[in-house]
C-alpha cells in the first residue's frame, strides 16, 4: 500500500508542466523520495530484526524419531525450512544411541514404534536424567496416551494430519523451555561453584547469615568476635556475587543451605 503511494507520486511528480503546477510537482517529488526513504529504513529494520531472531533458531537442533522414513523426510524438509538443524532417527533406540545435545534441542516423537514406543522412550530419557522437551505425534491418539504423555512433560501431543503451523508453533515453544531450563542449569552451576569455593567457616558464616541472625547473634553462637564475623560476611558477598544481603538470602534459598536451627 505504501509503495504504492510513493509510485503514485513520483508519476504525479514527472507529469509535464502544462498548468503552472511546478511548485506542487516538487512537493510531490519531496513527498515521494521522503516516504521512499522512510520504507527502505522500515524494510531494513525488519529484515534485520528477522535475522536476529533466527539466529537461535540456527544453533537449535530438532531431533525426530519415526518409523515412517517418508514422514521422516518430510518433517525433516519442514523443520529445515524454519530455520533449525534436523536429525531424524527410525527408532526409539537409534535416539538413545545418540549423545545428548550440548545446544538447545527437542524431540519430535511418533508414539507408535517398533520396540520401544514413543512412551518408552520418554520414560526412559526421563529416568536416564536426559531432559529434553517432547512434542509427540501420533495417527492413533486416544486420551489416556495423551493424558500420560502430557503429565510427563510432553510440550504438546499432536494428532496426524496437524497443520505445519501447530507443529512449528510447538517446537518453538519446546526449544524455549530447553533454552530456559539450559540456562537455570548454567545459574546454579555457577552459584554452585561460587559457594564451594567458600571456606569451611565461611559457609558457617553464610548459613547463619541467610536465615535471618545479627552478626552479634552469629558471632555468639560461632564462638568468635563480630569484627571477624563482618571480616567473613564481605569475602562472601565477594564471592557469591551477592550484591545485597537479598541476594545472599536468594543464593542460600537456591543451594538449599538455610539454617536448621531456627
Amino acid at each position: 500500500m505504501a509503495q504504492s503511494i510513493v509510485d503514485f507520486l513520483l508519476s504525479h511528480a514527472q507529469k509535464p508542466n502544462t498548468t503552472g503546477t511546478t511548485k506542487r510537482n516538487d512537493v510531490a517529488r519531496s513527498a515521494a523520495l521522503l516516504l521512499e526513504k522512510d520504507l527502505t529504513l522500515v524494510f531494513q529494520f525488519r529484515f534485520e530484526m528477522s535475522t536476529e531472531e533466527s539466529v537461535p533458531e540456527s544453533k537449535a537442533i530438532v531431533f525426530v524419531v519415526d518409523d515412517d522414513v517418508s514422514m521422516r523426510e518430510a518433517l525433516e524438509g519442514l523443520i529445515r525450512s524454519a530455520g533449525f538443524k534436523v536429525e531424524t532417527f527410525a527408532s526409539a533406540q537409534d535416539f538413545l544411541a545418540r549423545r545428548r545435545a550440548d545446544v538447545p534441542a527437542c524431540l519430535v516423537l511418533d508414539v507408535q514404534l517398533p520396540g520401544l514406543s514413543g512412551l518408552d522412550l520418554q520414560k526412559r530419557i526421563i529416568e536416564a536424567n536426559r531432559e529434553i522437551p517432547i512434542v509427540f505425534i501420533t495417527g492413533h491418539g486416544d486420551v489416556p496416551t495423551s493424558v500420560r504423555a502430557m503429565k510427563a512433560g510432553a510440550v504438546e501431543f499432536l494428532i496426524k494430519p496437524f497443520s505445519d503451523c501447530d507443529l512449528l508453533d510447538a517446537i518453538q515453544q519446546a526449544i524455549k523451555r530447553d533454552q530456559s531450563a539450559r540456562q537455570q542449569q548454567a545459574e546454579m552451576q555457577d552459584l554452585r561453584g561460587r559457594y564451594e569455593s567458600l571456606t569451611p567457616r565461611e559457609r558457617q558464616v553464610m548459613e547463619k547469615v541467610a536465615s535471618g541472625l545479627l552478626n552479634k547473634q552469629d558471632a555468639a553462637e560461632l564462638g568468635t568476635s563480630e569484627i571477624t564475623i563482618k571480616v567473613h560476611r564481605g569475602h562472601i558477598m565477594q564471592k557469591m556475587g551477592a550484591r545485597s544481603l537479598a541476594d545472599l538470602v536468594r543464593a542460600a534459598e537456591k543451594l538449599g543451605i538455610f539454617s536448621r536451627t531456627s
